[in-house]
């Protein structure tokens, strides 16, 4: 789903949990509906499409996150807004729809990581019963099958947004005019492909692969644990009436800005791995250091709050509707909203 929450949660919500298979659970008088209540071929169906919508409002300041964390300094965009303004002007709203094509094929991997993280908590769950164990466990585990899929599909469609007017910004360089060429460039994309296995063969869509794991492992694990802290506090803290939705919403953007904080430097290591071709992920993190200091490592960070937020919001309270959507029919009049 969106690339705030997990790689990776661009993905579900609310996990609790696991009991008895066949009844609905209540935790801190928040109803559940847990995996095993699901009509899955309902579920996938309406997730793609739920997550395909979300990919479209988003993807805009992926691409700026990603031109920011490139760039040398400030040479080219001072900020996100800065960033946002100057590829409006100098492409038109495609040129903020870069290889936007291409990462649509991320909808498989988002699946993958639904399907992982529902599947480990309920294989965890039999040695555990803490909730932070089975989200920290699930969650990472999640995240590498999803990055295993993801990690090429991100290799072209980063150095699709890196193409602009004027100033090369990656190692590639598309042949021909980018002239009205954004969402839809059949041409780039098999340019771009050409050109990584020229330069790097096969293993050249794998670049950044262990960079992506050390960035989206720690940020799915970590997410969770703190979605359900921030929404447990939440709780307690507002009033009876207040619908459940409410904060659970509120708490999705709290946990996918602690996660992005936490693993912004490495997110930026990872970009500049992928995009600028590094094999060395110290040496990376030395040059970066080196001509930029400690803050070169913040570089994109509120770029990614901004992107993780809108998300963030929508995937928390379209997750729980699509399983309301999805709920199995025979369970429906045992559900109380």
């Amino acid at each position: 789903m969106a690339r705030g929450i997990p790689k990776d949660p661009e993905l579900a919500v609310q996990e609790p949990d696991r009991r008895s298979p066949g009844t609905m659970e209540d935790k801190r008088n928040i109803q559940i509906i847990e995996w095993e209540h699901l009509d899955k071929k309902k579920f996938y169906v309406l997730g793609v499409a739920m997550t395909m919508m979300i990919r479209v409002s988003v993807y805009p300041f992926t691409l700026i996150r990603t031109r920011l964390q490139v760039q040398k300094g400030k040479s080219l965009y001072h900020g996100t807004f800065d960033a946002f303004v100057k590829i409006l002007r100098a492409d038109g709203v495609t040129g903020l729809y870069r290889g936007f094509l291409v990462n649509t094929f991320t909808l498989v991997s988002g699946q993958c990581y639904v399907t992982t993280y529902e599947l480990t908590r309920k294989f965890v769950s039999d040695y555990s019963q803490s909730n932070t164990v089975k989200s920290l466990v699930a969650g990472g585990a999640a995240s590498l099958v999803a990055q295993s899929i993801t990690v090429p599909i991100d290799v072209v469609s980063q150095h699709l947004m890196m193409q602009r007017k004027g100033e090369k910004m990656g190692r590639f360089q598309v042949h021909g005019n980018l002239e009205g060429q954004g969402i839809i460039a059949f041409g780039q994309t098999k340019d771009i492909i050409r050109q990584i296995l020229r330069a790097d063969g096969l293993r050249g869509f794998y670049r950044g692969y262990v960079a992506s794991l050390l960035t989206y492992i720690p940020n799915s694990a970590v997410w969770w644990p703190f979605y359900h802290f921030y929404a447990e506090q939440l709780s307690y803290l507002c009033p009876q009436e207040c619908p459940h939705i409410v904060f659970q919403a509120i708490s999705g953007p709290l946990a996918a800005a602690t996660a992005s904080i936490l693993t912004n430097p490495m997110d930026v290591i990872r970009t500049r791995v992928q995009v600028e071709g590094k094999s060395s992920i110290i040496l990376t993190f030395r040059q970066l250091m080196a001509e930029e200091g400690p803050w070169g490592l913040m570089k994109g960070l509120s770029a990614r709050i901004i992107s993780a937020t809108p998300s963030t919001i929508v995937i928390v309270v379209g997750y729980e509707s699509l399983k309301k959507l999805s709920l199995r029919p025979e369970l429906v009049d045992s559900r109380h909203w």
